[in-house]
């Protein structure tokens, strides 16, 4: 009989483990007092035992957004709203086209991550402050569990941040359940002071947390992870934007109790020193690094200038000469390599898999079982340098086929293609699409000709929609490659596993080369000492970047004003569709102008015989293509389901 309770106890006791988990699935909001008793109702046995908890805290984790689900069921807006690209369907799947298409209200229901973000900070919370009951844990394995929660904590307030602006700081403490309105009820912090919240989470998970994590628990964050997080934010608040250069835009917009201004009104260049120490603190881990492929018989010769400028400035092994620029790239992305054995990865999620939801299938063209509804603009293929490191600049006719095929790296360029695409730096053509590209499809095994299949954006070519899917089709002749495998093939369900990097040391080092330039004198913290325009350390970090793609770099330091263009525009081709254009657009005061230029591609409604007629550069006029930024744009608006439970919660400017 013993037994048999013991037996009955714990069936319970799973039971109410899995109830409890299984709750992050709802839209409860932070406050919501029923929700926070039924929680609770099983903490007492939760805290009992260490697998217990971990299982909570995965639970709390689950909140956390897939941030590799780029536009087929993103978590938020901002890469598919970005002015990078534009998706070829306007549906609840592919709302960040909405956000642009000023079809965003209040009361939408598309990226409503408020109430989940706070709900996955009370669970965080309610670890830390019970953390100790337990008591089949070893005190190392109770500080990373602490360590986890740190990082959840100050992870969703970086979410909420960057979706909507300063947001309310909650007591660490779980609210009673008693507690009258009037406590629940908190106005919102101030950007600079959700920023010190974030860091004082992060830094207590980065004392916390491991420095490492086994293959089968790379999804956990470390050491760091929660330092990427700093840096990141750090760089944010010290930008224009969020440092008095928002143009007096926010001067109206204050906290009802104290005046005090949500968005700083003042200039405040210490950020930049914050900024930059929170960068060489990764550095001088010494954990990460760029990934490297060598150099291989198929690699392309580098131009002359680039073992030029590394001969007059070296650094250290990092040696062009011994690179392949296009596999050292690609493989980041593509999945020949494992998160595991990339030293370039400091956190990763694992986006969706399969077929035509994954980011692959959703730039893949319809004959091979893809979306084909990716489209890219024509100011990012501008965007990439030429091989030899000089800007782009449309040839004289740039229509006319090269004439020869040419292969490098495993890559092969058409001999068809435009005479715009040959001799761009490697980047380019891992990451674009363009019309006649070959898409290698390896893995293909079905009777169709589909091995390296040249596509065509043509009005009659290769790419056209399905008959049973008129709106499949690619509207400016141009899309993503960075995210699809040689051997991918949606067709027979061929899609290689692949991690996307949420941050990777390449941020890092144009963090810090950005921060070193922006900051005026010197700045020390806990010991870290960085020097404003300090060339060695700027043009270090710079040059790697440089290097690993297989372009020059810079042998002396630019005035502040160049520097500051040649790391902006590094940004924009190092991190195409990675998810940070939105953001980096609006940090540098850049966004309104970005975003109100016309949509410009190749004219696609031209036919295959008219060759020239295509590659005539078009502004796009469809709805699909148009753009409306404005001043509300700068935020997400806040739900207005959260406004109703708390008086205290003021909407975000314009909405």
């Amino acid at each position: 009989m013993k037994k048999t309770r013991q037996n009955i106890n714990r069936i319970m006791l799973l039971l109410g483990t899995f109830i409890l988990c299984t709750m992050q699935f709802s839209c409860a909001d932070f406050l919501d007092v029923d929700d926070y008793f039924r929680n609770t109702t099983q903490l007492d046995s939760i805290f009992q035992r260490k697998e217990l908890v971990d299982q909570y805290i995965r639970g709390a984790a689950s909140y956390l957004p897939n941030e590799g689900n780029l536009w087929t069921n993103a978590p938020n807006p901002f890469q598919g709203a970005s002015d990078e690209n534009f998706t070829s369907f306007n549906d609840g799947r592919h709302a960040a086209i909405k956000f642009l298409l000023d079809e965003i209200t209040a009361f939408n229901n598309e990226f409503n991550n408020y109430a989940n973000y706070y709900t996955g900070i009370r669970k965080a919370s309610i670890v830390l402050q019970r953390i100790n009951e337990v008591q089949d844990i070893s005190d190392l394995d109770r500080r990373d569990f602490m360590g986890r929660c740190y990082f959840l904590r100050g992870y969703y307030y970086y979410q909420l941040l960057l979706q909507y602006g300063p947001v309310p700081i909650m007591p660490d403490q779980a609210i009673a359940v008693d507690a009258s309105v009037e406590e629940m009820s908190k106005e919102r912090g101030t950007y600079d002071e959700c920023i010190e919240h974030i860091c004082e989470n992060m830094k207590m998970a980065s004392d916390l947390l491991y420095s490492e994590r086994a293959s089968d628990e790379i999804s956990i964050p470390t050491k760091g992870a929660a330092l990427a997080v700093i840096s990141r934010v750090r760089l944010y608040s010290a930008s224009p934007w969020f440092n008095g250069g928002s143009g007096g835009l926010y001067a109206d917009w204050k906290r009802k109790s104290d005046g005090a201004h949500f968005i700083s009104q003042n200039v405040d260049n210490e950020k930049w020193g914050k900024a930059a120490v929170a960068a060489k603190r990764i550095i001088d881990l010494g954990l990460y690094e760029l990934y490297i492929s060598p150099r291989k018989s198929d690699t392309k010769a580098l131009p002359e200038v680039v073992m030029n400028t590394f001969n007059t400035r070296p650094i250290g092994q990092f040696n062009p000469g011994v690179i392949d620029p296009f596999r050292s790239y690609s493989e980041v992305f593509s999945g020949d390599v494992s998160v595991s054995m990339n030293d370039e990865i400091i956190y990763s999620c694992r986006p969706t898999q399969s077929g035509k939801d994954s980011p692959a299938g959703i730039a893949m063209p319809a004959l091979m079982g893809g979306m084909n509804g990716l489209n890219l603009t024509q100011d990012v293929a501008d965007a990439f340098y030429m091989e030899d490191g000089a800007s782009y600049s449309q040839p004289d006719a740039a229509h006319e086929a090269i004439g020869v095929a040419k292969s490098f790296s495993g890559y092969t360029l058409s001999g068809n293609a435009a005479r715009m695409h040959n001799n761009r730096e490697m980047r380019f053509y891992v990451t674009i699409g363009f019309n006649h590209c070959i898409w290698p499809n390896a893995s293909y095994t079905g009777s169709s000709n589909l091995k390296n299949l040249e596509v065509q954006y043509y009005a009659d070519g290769n790419a056209g929609p399905p008959a049973n899917f008129a709106v499949d089709y690619n509207h400016s002749g141009y899309t993503l490659k960075k995210y699809v495998n040689a051997e991918d093939i949606i067709t027979n369900g061929s899609i290689r596993p692949k991690s996307f990097p949420i941050f990777r040391y390449a941020e890092i080092l144009l963090n810090y080369a950005e921060a070193l330039n922006e900051l005026e004198g010197s700045y020390s913290e806990d010991g870290v000492q960085v020097t404003g325009r300090d060339e060695n350390e700027i043009l270090d970090a710079f040059n790697q970047i440089r290097y690993r793609a297989g372009l020059p770099g810079l042998t002396t330091l630019p005035d502040q004003t160049q520097m500051r263009d040649l790391i902006k525009k590094e940004r924009r081709i190092e991190f195409v569709c990675e998810g940070h254009r939105y953001h980096d657009l609006r940090r540098w005061g850049d966004a309104y102008t970005a975003y109100n230029r016309p949509v410009l591609g190749m004219n696609i409604k031209a036919r295959r015989t008219e060759r020239q007629a295509f590659y005539t550069i078009t502004t796009l006029t469809d709805d699909k293509a148009r753009r409306y930024f404005d001043y509300k744009n700068y935020f997400y608006p806040i739900p207005k389901t959260a406004l109703d439970k708390n008086d205290k919660l003021v909407q975000n400017p314009g909405w």
